[in-house]
C-alpha cells in the first residue's frame, strides 16, 4: 500500500496542526500516512523548496502561519502546481476579526510561546507532585519554591496551586525530633518558605481530619499538648534559620497566601511574578 504525504508549514512547531491532523487521520485506519513538519517558517523565501517537494510527492499541504502575506504565499505556490493545501489559521482569523470589529496581530510563532507555557506548567505540576511531604529531595536545588511546616498547615495544597500556575515547588514535613534533610540547607535559602498557623486552628483541622477518617480524634497527633510541643519546635527552627520568611496560614485564603508567597520569593530570586516565563 502507498503511503499518502502530509506536509505541515508552521511559523511555530506546527503542534496544533499536527494535533488536528491526528484527530482526522483516525477515521481513515485502512490508509498509511507519512507527515512531514516544516517549523519555523517565517520567510516567503522558504516557500519555494517546500512547495516545490510537496507537489512531487502528491502531497497535501496544511499550514498554521500568523504572516496574511506568508499565507496568500503559499496558497499561489500551491496553486501555481496544482497542490492541495488546507489554511487551518487563516478563516478562524478572519472570523474573529468580523466578531470583533478588530484586525488580529498576526504575531508569528505566538502558538510556540503558548505551547511553552504549557509545557512548563505540566513540568511544574509533575515536579511537585514528585515532590509533595518530602517524598524525595533528589533535585530539590531544582524547585523555585520550597515549603516547609508541620502538618496540617496546607503545604499540599499551596503546593499544587501554586504549580499549575508554572512554579516547581517541593515541600518538606517537620516532624518533632527528626532533623530536616542536609538538601534542604545546600539549595538557596532564598527560596524556602515557611509555614505557620495557631494552636486552635490546627487542632480543629487535624480533629475534623481524623474524624472525617474515621479515626479516634482524642489521640496525640490532634492533641493541645502535642500540637503545641510541634508549634514550639517549628519556630525554634524557624528561628535559627531567619532567612526563611513564616507565613501564618491561619484563617487565611490559600489563593491570598500563595501569591504572597510569590511576591516575596520573586523579590528575593529576581523570578517575574508570573512563572511563566
Amino acid at each position: 500500500m502507498s503511503s499518502q504525504f502530509i506536509y505541515i508549514v508552521s511559523d511555530s512547531t506546527g503542534e496544533t496542526a499536527a494535533t488536528m491532523i491526528r484527530a482526522v487521520l483516525v477515521q481513515y485506519p485502512e490508509v498509511e500516512f507519512q507527515i512531514s513538519r516544516f517549523k519555523n517558517i517565517r520567510q516567503e523565501s522558504q516557500l519555494p523548496l517546500i512547495v516545490d517537494e510537496a507537489s512531487e510527492r502528491k502531497a497535501l499541504v496544511i499550514h498554521t502561519i500568523a504572516s496574511p502575506d506568508i499565507r496568500l504565499k503559499i496558497a499561489e505556490l500551491c496553486q501555481q502546481k496544482g497542490t492541495p493545501s488546507v489554511d487551518l489559521l487563516g478563516p478562524l482569523i478572519h472570523v474573529f476579526d468580523t466578531f470583533l470589529n478588530r484586525t488580529s496581530s498576526s504575531q508569528v510563532g505566538i502558538l510556540r510561546a503558548v505551547d511553552e507555557q504549557y509545557f512548563r506548567r505540566i513540568e511544574a505540576i509533575e515536579y511537585t507532585v514528585k515532590h509533595d511531604d518530602g517524598k524525595t529531595f533528589h533535585q530539590l536545588d531544582k524547585a523555585d519554591i520550597v515549603l516547609v511546616g508541620i502538618s496540617r498547615t496546607s503545604k499540599t495544597p499551596l503546593s499544587i496551586f501554586l504549580s499549575h500556575k508554572g512554579w516547581k515547588v517541593a515541600n518538606i514535613p517537620l516532624v518533632l525530633g527528626t532533623p530536616l534533610p542536609e538538601e534542604l540547607f545546600k539549595i538557596d535559602q532564598r527560596k524556602v518558605v515557611a509555614l505557620m498557623i495557631d494552636i486552635d486552628s490546627l487542632q480543629r483541622i487535624r480533629k475534623s481530619r481524623l474524624e472525617k477518617f474515621g479515626q479516634d480524634p482524642g489521640g496525640e497527633y490532634a492533641s493541645a499538648a502535642h500540637i503545641l510541643d510541634e508549634i514550639d519546635y517549628a519556630q525554634d527552627l524557624f528561628k535559627k534559620n531567619k532567612k526563611w520568611p513564616v507565613f501564618n496560614v491561619t484563617d487565611r485564603a490559600l489563593e491570598e497566601t500563595a501569591s504572597e508567597i510569590v511576591k516575596i520569593v520573586s523579590a528575593r530570586m529576581g523570578y517575574p511574578e508570573s512563572a511563566l516565563f
